[in-house]
């Protein structure tokens, strides 16, 4: 399996991004919220968290090797998370996922089921159904900045959330604080200085 790459991204399609390994340039799928974060890195050297998987019918020999991509393991674990819905495949999930992860995750734990049937390909009995399945799976994966701009630092909000967790919070108070946080713009880099920020506000 394919967990990580490292490359120059030479261009950005609709659909994929190419990214030049070595001597190879490979084809790499992603949601659109994250091909929007990429713009300004083209040429650049980036490093993605990536999903390998097999696209097709092989009852008609059809079977194609597909890249997907992610800026954070916080996106490729919520990505993963989101196709074992019955209903959503990898291909229907990035048609879907053009919001960021911490909007789609709030959606789902406050049971919008307006907001999710306005994601490309997502209807109404479709968004139901995610609800159902992960509306108590996503808590973590919300608390993340909304805010296409912090790009990794999502992660760090969503390992400081699980710190808070361990140290006796309950979800609500501990995302409470976070949210309350982030609205701050302030740039953290390690989950030690979040909690330091949470304790001395």
């Amino acid at each position: 399996m394919i967990s990580r790459i490292t490359g120059v991204l030479s261009a950005i399609y609709e659909d994929h991004i190419v990214l030049n390994v070595g001597f190879l340039g490979l084809d790499v799928q992603m949601p659109e919220c994250t091909r929007r974060q990429l713009t300004s890195m083209l040429n650049h050297e980036i490093s993605l968290f990536t999903i390998f998987y097999i696209d097709g019918n092989p009852t008609q020999g059809k079977l194609t090797p597909r890249l997907v991509g992610f800026q954070t393991e916080t996106e490729r674990e919520f990505f993963e998370l989101f196709c074992s819905v019955d209903g959503l495949g990898a291909k229907k999930a990035l048609k879907a996922m053009t919001c960021p992860v911490s909007e789609v995750a709030f959606g789902i734990e406050s049971q919008d089921a307006a907001f999710l049937s306005t994601l490309p390909g997502i209807g109404a009995a479709t968004a139901e159904r995610i609800i159902a399945k992960l509306r108590r799976k996503v808590a973590r994966f919300s608390v993340a900045p909304r805010d296409e701009t912090v790009g990794a630092a999502s992660g760090i909000f969503t390992e400081a959330f699980e710190a808070l967790m361990a140290l006796g919070h309950s979800e609500s108070d501990a995302r409470r604080k976070l949210e309350s946080l982030s609205k701050k713009r302030k740039k953290f880099t390690s989950v030690q200085e979040i909690l330091e920020a949470v304790y001395h506000n």
